[in-house]
């Protein structure tokens, strides 16, 4: 017999409180966006707090920073969740508008966040002439963290899960979605824990990088070597994950049974493919510099 690895029973929700005749909970989902945010800003500022770092003096004050995180908060939510809209789901939210504002259920895509994010920093670094590459540098430093705690959150939710296989270390995730996989273990559905994947790669393992980089090598006096780094190494990781990653059920039919939006190309992969090659040009470029 096949092993596999029965899905942890953990609850998406960490603690429901009742006000009122309604319920208030605190998702694991929820708290991982908070704790990755926070984590991304200290280690932010503990970049900024060394001057010695930069190439001639840290790109931004600490509230200058402060005053950022608002606008990456903003530049998070709003470009996630539009980006989930337009680019996995445009069909139904133009048929349900209302829904889209409903964040609470769900819904959010990381590259359509990661526009969010610049879009955001681009007017801020503007208003207050800040030098955007080496602003970028900050943000990027700490994005990893926020990424690796996303992905356990998806795991803990047993959503975002793998193709099925028959690896001793399959999760059978809990849900018919999950259990639909054919007869690849006897009376029993493993995928691959995609998100789990994700978690080591695009977080401990680029995490770690970056931060040898900024802090060991000396990359945040070569504006734009962090920030490429991250896009190629993150653009690297989500198309490699993606082989392994089961397509959103919206783009699978019985003629594209892998769920590829053009041949040879899940959504994942073909919104990484620019990630990766703006990140090698900002390294290319840092060289240079």
């Amino acid at each position: 017999m096949i092993a596999a690895i029965p899905f942890p029973e953990i609850a998406p929700e960490i603690f429901t409180i009742s006000l009122f005749g309604m319920d208030f909970s605190l998702r694991w989902y929820a708290l991982a966006y908070i704790v990755g945010i926070l984590l991304a800003w200290r280690l932010s500022l503990a970049a900024l707090k060394r001057p010695a770092l930069w190439r001639s003096t840290p790109p931004m004050t600490l509230v200058q920073l402060e005053e950022l995180l608002t606008w990456v908060i903003l530049g998070i939510i709003l470009g996630g969740r539009l980006g989930f809209v337009l680019f996995y789901q445009p069909g139904y939210y133009l048929s349900h508008p209302a829904e889209i504002l409903k964040v609470w259920q769900g819904g959010m895509s990381f590259h359509g966040g990661f526009l969010g994010v610049v879009i955001a920093a681009w007017i801020f670094t503007g208003k207050h002439k800040i030098p955007r590459l080496e602003a970028a540098d900050a943000i990027a430093l700490g994005v990893p963290a926020g990424l690796m705690l996303g992905r356990l959150a998806n795991f803990i939710n047993a959503e975002l899960w793998g193709r099925p296989t028959d690896l001793p270390w399959g999760v059978v995730f809990p849900g018919a979605a999950a259990q639909d996989c054919g007869s690849i273990l006897p009376g029993l559905c493993a995928r691959h824990p995609s998100q789990l994947y994700e978690a080591a790669l695009e977080g401990i393992v680029l995490l770690s990088l970056l931060l040898w980089l900024a802090f060991r090598r000396g990359a945040l006096k070569a504006p734009g070597r962090i920030t490429g780094t991250f896009l190629a190494g993150y653009g690297f990781a989500r198309y490699i994950v993606e082989f392994a990653r089961q397509a959103d059920a919206q783009f699978i039919t019985p003629e594209n049974p892998m769920g590829h939006v053009i041949p040879g190309f899940s959504m994942g992969q073909l919104l990484s493919l620019p990630m990766v090659l703006i990140g090698l040009a900002l390294i290319l470029r840092s060289r240079r510099t």
